[in-house]
């Protein structure tokens, strides 16, 4: 499974990199752009935002923002920022773009945040970007979806350096029906402060650990054929690698596990090899891997469009291959392979929705559907072969949760889908997700009934059964929803007001209820 591994990074790679752009594709040769000026099209917002709850903040007013939300039943933050976007320069071959991004809360996890602080550079449809910045979700609606299972929109932006093809570029080949885009990164968690305090060290944690994602995605279409529809395929993976994780020692305390950093580690974590401290005959590859497959089919109609969307999530071979070798001998061959034997898992757990687009709907603009399922997890059975059990199953995969790693979240908030039970909400200062295994339903819609007023609705319903390692007595559910609501003034002014509410036992997210409102200032700054 290695081998296939390694094919399917270094196809992410090609995809990233821009030496193919550089090779054959002819910029805009009859542009004539303006002379360069880094201080111009330089964008502000200042957002002051409060949120005023009984029991904790609902989930829809505080999750899919990029981390910059708080639980506490009255919390408010002040932010600025000013952003040099990319786009500019889009008629000159190489581009500048730079961003500061800064928030003073009140009740939040942090006294400062710098959500966002980066500087990227193009070079015609290449992007390398250094610093944290707020990525979008890919293949799904920002707004209304529940959220992408690997990398979404809910936790705070990791710093990294980022090489990335970000829009599509056609192929001069094959009549232009086919085009590429992806990334590469690398770079380091920030949230080790956040851990000491919400564990008080007696719990599983972790320092210094390093951040590795990349992502590929090939869309089958042709606009200017004007054939109306189109196919996108995707794959997106993950990794947390080095630093210093701390796990239970079997005696009631902690200890350090080795892991593999520098270049070796960040090789392991872009080809994934290797192998964790402790693995010994079980070894399997170094750090917490995980993704997910993409896929979308789109229709584009002159007044409506639909978008019909799958996101298939694995932490390890099992869910990825969905295919497992299983002719291990017995006895003193348990380890041997002794025949072309193999084991195929049931395609379960996946995210499936729908996104209607009606072009020039008022009361009604965009609607969302999303079922998600994940109770499956490669099975309940084993984790591996053994001495007595020969079947190699590689069950239990425990999703977002890692051994030795505090799994796929960032200063508690989960790093994918937000339906998955955040650490942030544990209140026996264990960073882990507790209910990873269920199945929920998920609406959204929204639309403009007038030029300075908009809203928007999300609804979800979940029923949840904890882990496999950890299972509820019972079936659990959970009802969220939120309503909100925009009006635009005085041309730079923008105020929103949101309503949201949770209906779901403790075991889940309990019963909430909370008012949110937002005023905003944007524009232009003028020299």
């Amino acid at each position: 499974m290695k081998k296939v591994f390694c094919l399917v990074s270094l196809c992410l790679l090609t995809v990233a990199c821009p030496q193919s752009v550089m090779a054959q594709y002819c910029w805009q040769e009859d542009a004539e752009p303006t002379k360069l000026r880094l201080d111009s099209a330089l964008e502000y917002r200042i957002d002051m935002q409060a949120t005023f709850s009984k029991g904790k903040t609902p989930l829809w007013l505080n999750a899919n923002r990029y981390g910059l939300s708080s639980l506490k039943e009255a919390n408010a933050y002040l932010r600025g920022s000013l952003i040099r976007p990319l786009s500019t320069d889009n008629q000159r071959r190489w581009g500048v773009g730079y961003g500061v991004d800064l928030v003073l809360p009140t009740h939040f996890t942090s006294r400062f945040i710098v959500q966002q602080a980066f500087a990227e550079v193009r070079w015609l449809h290449g992007v390398l970007s250094v610093g944290a910045k707020e990525y979008p979700m890919e293949l799904k609606n920002q707004t209304l979806s529940s959220g992408s299972q690997t990398l979404g929109i809910n936790a705070r932006p990791v710093p990294q350096v980022r090489l990335a093809l970000p829009e599509y570029w056609t192929l001069p080949i094959l009549n232009h029906w086919v085009q590429l885009k992806g990334h590469i990164a690398f770079g380091k968690f920030t949230d080790e402060n956040w851990q000491h305090d919400f564990t008080q060290r007696k719990s599983k944690y972790s320092e210094g650990v390093l951040y590795h994602s990349k992502a590929g995605y090939l869309r089958i279409g042709n606009d200017a054929a004007f054939c109306p529809l189109s196919v996108e395929l995707g794959l997106e993976m993950a990794a947390q690698f080095g630093g210093k994780p701390y796990t239970y020692d079997g005696n009631g305390g902690l200890k350090c596990k080795a892991t593999e950093g520098g270049l070796k580690g960040m090789w392991h974590a872009f080809i994934p090899g290797g192998q964790d401290d402790g693995e010994g005959q079980y070894a399997n590859i170094a750090g917490n891997q995980l993704g997910s497959w993409l896929m979308r089919i789109n229709y584009n109609a002159d007044t409506w469009k639909l978008g019909i969307y799958a996101d298939h999530f694995f932490e390890d071979d099992s869910q990825m291959f969905m295919l497992d070798y299983n002719g291990y001998g017995e006895g003193k061959e348990w380890q041997s392979k002794k025949s072309h034997r193999f084991f195929m898992y049931s395609l379960q757990d996946m995210m499936l929705g729908a996104e209607l687009n009606i072009k020039y709907g008022r009361w009604i603009r965009n609607i969302v559907l999303e079922y998600i399922h994940t109770k499956y997890q490669s099975g309940p059975y084993n984790h591996d072969h053994t001495v007595n059990i020969p079947d190699h199953l590689a069950g239990m995969d425990n999703y977002y949760n890692h051994s030795n790693y505090t799994g796929w979240q960032h200063w508690g908030q989960v790093m994918g889908n937000p339906l998955y039970r955040s650490p942030i909400y544990n209140t026996d200062g264990k960073i882990e997700v507790k209910d990873n295994r269920f199945i929920a339903y998920h609406l959204g819609f929204d639309g403009q009934p007038s030029d300075k007023f908009g809203y928007r609705v999300l609804a979800s319903y979940q029923k949840g059964w904890g882990t496999y390692v950890l299972p509820f007595t019972k079936k659990h559910h959970n009802v969220s929803f939120m309503a909100e609501g925009s009006y635009h003034f005085l041309r730079r002014y923008t105020v929103k007001a949101a309503y949201g509410m949770d209906f779901g036992s403790t075991e889940m997210l309990g019963h909430n209820r909370g008012f949110q409102i937002t005023l905003t200032r944007q524009g232009i700054v003028k020299f």
